[in-house]
């Protein structure tokens, strides 16, 4: 049965190809974008995450309720930007996940894009609770000064942030019938692949040979569009990895489980 969903971030990139995909499908899409873009989409509604009223006004502009929203938008670990990772990639998509909450149709499933970067959440907990605590843009300029962040730790605590944020509101959401999961890709072959390459050097090179490239755009809307779907009814509050097998390799790096592993021959190697 054909659906209606949002997703912002629709110009390019991981949303450009969920909004084709969901075309695709028959379904009905409402693009949110800086950019303005009518391609796979049925509505295009300008949205500007590091704007207070720009997200106001694109939830109110909303006139049709919604079977999902995957919030896609965000910006890579580049420097000068280091408010604007905070407020686009979480403290926006927040406000406006909250605003467009009366659009939600009991049932709906709601979306976030983390990241593998925000994997380390369990180190930084006290941090992501204060930025968590942060109510208006104003406030981002001090807490980075504060903190003491550069625009790679702002990027991975933005993801951080998305990943706690998807979990602890969980069961308020399943309590008014709302799905809500986050994914979290790995190195993605997309035009804001340079930034991450230069945020997180060797590391990120050794991680995308092990797995052999980088994950595609399709690859990520693929799985998105599963989350999205009745299909997925049982997955609440959870972060779903998508790397190419990435995360794994550095888990058994460190925890040392090559032990546990068999050659062809059933010698332990």
């Amino acid at each position: 049965m054909p659906k209606t969903y949002a997703v912002t971030g629709v110009a390019s990139g991981i949303g450009a190809e969920l909004a084709r995909l969901l075309k695709s499908s028959g379904h009905t899409v409402i693009g949110f974008d800086l950019h303005e873009t009518h391609a796979n989409i049925d509505t295009f509604i300008p949205l500007d995450l590091n704007d207070k009223d720009s997200i106001t006004t694109a939830a109110e502009q909303v006139t049709t309720q919604l079977d999902g929203l995957c919030n896609n938008a965000g910006l890579p670990p580049r420097e000068g930007l280091e408010a604007a990772l905070l407020q686009v990639n979480f403290l926006g998509t927040r406000a406006f996940t909250n605003a467009m909450l009366p659009h939600l149709n009991a049932n709906a499933s709601i979306v976030n894009m983390a990241s593998r970067a925000g994997h380390g959440w369990r180190d930084n907990i006290d941090q992501i609770k204060r930025l968590g605590q942060l109510t208006h843009p104003s406030q981002v300029e001090a807490f980075i000064t504060s903190e003491g962040i550069n625009a790679t730790r702002c990027y991975n605590l933005s993801k951080e942030a998305m990943i706690l944020w998807t979990a602890a509101i969980t069961e308020q959401m399943v309590q008014a019938g709302i799905r809500i999961n986050s994914l979290s890709p790995g190195g993605v072959a997309t035009g804001i692949l340079d930034d991450f390459k230069r945020a997180f050097g060797t590391q990120m090179a050794k991680n995308v040979e092990r797995a052999g490239r980088p994950g595609k755009p399709e690859e990520i809307a693929k799985i998105a569009a599963f989350v999205l779907s009745p299909e997925s009814n049982w997955l609440k509050g959870t972060d779903i990895a998508i790397d190419g097998g990435m995360g794994a390799f550095n888990q058994s790096d460190m925890l040392g489980l090559e032990t546990l592993c068999l050659n062809r021959t059933g010698v332990a190697v």
